[in-house]
């Protein structure tokens, strides 16, 4: 009688657990939009950079965060890097950007967001390709529908009352509801209001809260106090 050959048994199941797919990264939370931060953004010329700091501490403790440094002086960029390195609770941005070297310059200052005047073609890409959020400027209906052929809705509006004022503005709503401003020009503590209660408005931009003479004596707590009037702004039309 012949033997059989030993049988091969097959190889038993592994027992080690299954592999779990990798999880997918979270990705960085959005900047909050510039229009949200508060209801009234600042607009500076900083004269003197060693300014910088105590003026943007000034307005942080008065509530106002967001902070518009104006490309107008040689010490703009300084002030900018200086408030982004020393002011922790400011969101610092640049203003009076008017070309691509301007918007360079200012995000490697380190600013948060850029504001122009007006815009053009060569200006809009460069502000889209820096990573930080923007606001071109406008003042006409024509220019509001050519930004948002271009999937732009958060603009500023420039010069506010010279260019019709809050009555423009709310002209502009119905046909064109998805465009929110930022309107700056001529804005007063006593105007404010009257644009803030807009649907399309999310802030305004002033300089009342900056009277020369303050400045020019480093009275930052006068500063604060202007800025914690103008962040306790409502929403209703006076």
């Amino acid at each position: 009688m012949s033997s059989e050959p030993p049988r091969t048994l097959p190889p038993l199941p592994s027992l080690s657990p299954p592999s779990l797919p990798s999880p997918t990264p979270t990705p960085p939370a959005p900047e909050p939009s510039v229009l949200d931060l508060a209801p009234v953004v600042p607009v500076v010329v900083v004269a003197d950079a060693a300014d910088a700091v105590p003026l943007a501490r000034a307005l942080v403790a008065g509530g106002l965060p967001a902070i518009e440094v104006t490309l107008r002086t040689p010490a703009a960029l300084d002030a900018i890097r200086a408030v982004a390195a020393e002011v922790p609770g400011a969101v610092v941005g640049a203003g009076t950007v008017r070309s691509p070297g301007d918007v360079a310059a200012a995000v490697g200052a380190g600013a948060r967001f850029l504001v122009s005047p007006g815009w053009t073609d060569g200006l809009l890409e460069a502000m889209r390709g820096a990573g930080v959020p923007f606001l071109p400027g406008v003042s006409t209906a024509s220019e509001v529908l050519a930004l948002l052929e271009r999937g732009v809705r958060e603009l500023k509006f420039f010069p506010a009352e010279a260019a019709g004022g809050a009555a423009y503005l709310k002209a502009l709503a119905g046909p064109l509801p998805e465009a929110r401003f930022c309107p700056t020009g001529g804005i007063t503590a006593a105007s404010a209001p009257g644009y803030l209660a807009l649907a399309n408005v999310g802030c305004v931009g002033g300089t009342w809260m900056l009277p020369a003479d303050a400045p020019a004596a480093r009275d930052w707590a006068r500063v604060e106090a202007l800025a914690r009037e103008a962040a306790a702004l409502g929403r209703d039309a006076p």
